[in-house]
């Protein structure tokens, strides 16, 4: 964090419900569900592994589906 705020890249937080929210439409969804969300809207062939990976992306769809991301922007104009 230290070195993209050093860049001044700006940094985001969003709390777990927030990205099950984003990712599976349920804030309360399981870690199943969210893994299988992300490799079906990512159309991957295989889960993610290890988990950390499957969070990295779901942190990924939930920023780009946020109003603070720039791909929000570019989404409502198509």
């Amino acid at each position: 964090m230290l070195c993209a705020q050093s860049f001044n890249i700006n940094i985001f937080e969003y709390a777990p419900v927030q990205v099950k929210q984003a990712v599976t439409g349920y804030g309360r969804a399981t870690k199943s569900q969210v893994m299988q969300m992300v490799k079906m809207l990512l159309k991957l062939k295989f889960m993610p592994k290890p988990d950390d990976t499957a969070d990295a992306l779901a942190l990924a769809v939930a920023h780009a589906h946020s109003s603070c991301s720039r791909l929000f922007e570019v989404n409502r104009s198509i």
